[in-house]
């Protein structure tokens, strides 16, 4: 079987501002603007927006801010 990546989730701190960005740069949602969670179809792959807090505590994982800029 092929292996390859169907689905990357971003958790970020400012919702609006991240797809703001990825929107400047041409990508297309569907995603209202109230909605916690921002799709972009990349392809054959999805890219997904989401507020860290809430993907931490979906994941059942503590944010320990690693990585964070």
């Amino acid at each position: 079987m092929k292996q390859r990546v169907g689905l990357i989730t971003l958790g970020v701190r400012d919702l609006d501002r991240a797809r703001r960005f990825y929107e400047g740069l041409g990508w297309k949602s569907g995603a209202a603007p109230d909605d916690d969670v921002v799709f972009f179809q990349t392809g054959d792959m999805v890219f997904a927006l989401w507020d860290r807090a809430k993907l931490a505590a979906d994941s059942c994982v503590e944010d320990g801010q690693g990585w964070a800029a």
